[in-house]
């Protein structure tokens, strides 16, 4: 008798801890994947007029091909996983040529996250992810179940959270479970379009669909919607053209700021699933569920884009270990769309456990003007450079070159001029009760309360001109986040000063050290 007949044997025997399977709807989603060739066909013959080349059509048979492969191997892997949940662990098998087995302590699960695509749930399908707050890839120590139905997955989900609760004794079972601390307000809309996210939307779709049909040796500006277009705007003034466009870009970009918005933030809910258990819930058409344990939370991080900043929102991301890789750990840690400032804020002090927020109460200590010359340095150096190139050019090809340079950099020096004040005042750090707190940035300012106890060392760097001008760069390290929070253009003695202040004793050697360095070279 082989190992897996007897685990299933075993399994079958025990009851609820019997083997189970992903659903068997998983084969329409893994078969609607030909879809893309059959859509991709006719966008292609609709845009040619139905004159279709070889090297279209290879393109197109390689790709259903592609597509193919993708479904059989998905097929595959839903007649060959298998898992099953005991009292102390969970288990997966999948695989037939590679045999894949997985096994996970329930002490181990930090998260049980669940997501759902729109094709999921056209029929009733979702994913359930057990995480065990590891670093290094998407199942890095967890597992995944892609196919359950939703009822499965929602029994599988409060299972675990029962068997954990069980684990930790009566006193998991707080009265601040399933509080909610924020909801979605229609209201927060308004902050849709403020980024530039849906204008270069617009670009990439543009770049994407012309690479694809240069790929297949298809000219987009011999289409015959883009020869109408260009007919069109050479009877008019180009600059009028290009304002129109500039327009159309916008326009698009705003609407699909809007729609990213509702399609992400859609149904969002910030509660506690359990106690000891931040959940987020959001999305529209793909719905998300993701759960970060409290024990691992490290802090909070507001973040300011600037013409988010000027309507007065912010985002609020959780500063959090166990959230796994870079990529994941950005779409995990967001706690909040775009909201009010002042919310973020409360927001912030409730996931804490503080009365006012951190980022909010503390008093920054502002920066030494040093750090400000370094700022209007950089505009006045990239000013320089882009005049140059115009006068560079002028000089060689056309007087009206060199008048533009001397336009075009004066315009720069006084935009980066007023940007480079922006990022001085933008500066500051603090020792804030037990959280270091700091801010930097202008495109986006970040600040950050990060548990004085959750840092794990110090690194400092220093430029060959922050060398000139006496200023450091100090870099909180932690398991949490984003790894190293960093305060920015500090002096050298306030900066090491601050690091003893914030964690004692942990810069110490570094400091001796140095001392010994001073006193040799004496």
């Amino acid at each position: 008798m082989t190992r897996d007949a007897s685990v299933r044997r075993a399994g079958d025997g025990a009851g609820q801890d019997a083997w189970g399977r992903l659903n068997p709807r998983l084969i329409l989603v893994n078969l609607s994947v030909m879809a893309a060739p059959v859509a991709m066909f006719g966008a292609t013959s609709l845009l040619t007029g139905g004159e279709l080349n070889l090297q279209a059509l290879i393109t197109l048979l390689s790709f259903t091909i592609t597509c193919l492969v993708i479904a059989g191997i998905s097929i595959m892997r839903l007649i060959t996983t298998r898992y099953r949940v005991t009292e102390d662990r969970v288990e997966l098998h999948k695989g037939l040529l590679f045999r894949s087995q997985r096994s996970v302590p329930v002490d181990r699960i930090r998260s049980v996250d669940l997501t759902a695509n729109p094709l999921h749930r056209i029929f009733g399908l979702t994913s359930l992810k057990v995480g065990t707050g590891e670093q290094g890839g998407s199942e890095a120590g967890g597992l995944s179940l892609d196919g359950l139905s939703v009822r499965d997955a929602t029994a599988l989900s409060r299972r675990l959270t029962e068997l954990r609760q069980a684990r930790r004794g009566p006193a998991s079972a707080g009265a601040d479970a399933d509080a909610a601390i924020a909801e979605l307000d229609w209201a927060w809309l308004r902050y849709a379009p403020l980024t530039v996210w849906g204008v270069g939307g617009v670009f990439i779709a543009v770049a994407s669909t012309y690479r694809t049909l240069h790929e297949m040796k298809i000219n987009p500006l011999e289409l015959g919607i883009v020869k109408d277009l260009t007919d069109r705007f050479g009877s008019v003034p180009l600059w009028f053209g290009l304002l129109v466009t500039l327009a159309v870009i916008v326009v698009i970009g705003v609407i699909g700021s809007t729609v990213t918005f509702i399609e992400g933030w859609g149904g969002y809910r910030l509660d506690r699933a359990e106690a000891g258990m931040l959940r987020i819930r959001r999305g529209l058409l793909i719905t998300r569920s993701v759960s970060i344990e409290e024990q691992r939370l490290r802090g909070t991080e507001v973040a300011e884009p600037l013409l988010l900043r000027w309507a007065g929102g912010a985002r609020l991301k959780a500063v959090a270990s166990g959230l796994g890789d870079a990529d994941e750990n950005s779409s995990r840690s967001r706690l909040t769309p775009p909201v009010p400032l002042a919310l973020s804020g409360r927001i912030a002090a409730d996931v804490l456990g503080e009365a006012v927020s951190p980022t909010a109460e503390a008093v920054l200590v502002p920066h030494p003007r040093a750090a400000l010359r370094r700022r209007l340095n950089r505009a006045l150096m990239y000013a320089a450079l882009v005049a140059a190139l115009f006068i560079g050019f002028g000089l060689w090809l056309t007087p009206v070159l060199v008048h533009t340079g001397w336009i075009t950099g004066v315009a720069l020096l006084a935009v980066g001029a007023a940007f480079a004040f922006d990022a001085y005042r933008s500066l500051g750090h603090a020792v804030h009760g037990r959280y270091l707190v700091a801010r930097s940035g202008t495109f986006t300012r970040r600040t950050v309360a990060l548990q004085r106890d959750g840092i794990i060392g110090w690194s400092i760097t220093r430029s060959y001109f922050q060398r000139r001008a006496g200023l450091l760069t100090l870099g909180a390290a932690t398991a949490a986040g984003n790894g190293v929070y960093k305060v920015r253009d500090v002096s050298e003695s306030e900066g090491l000063a601050f690091a003893e202040e914030a964690v004692p004793g942990l810069l110490a050697p570094f400091v001796e050290q140095r001392r010994r360095h001073a006193t040799g070279s004496r």
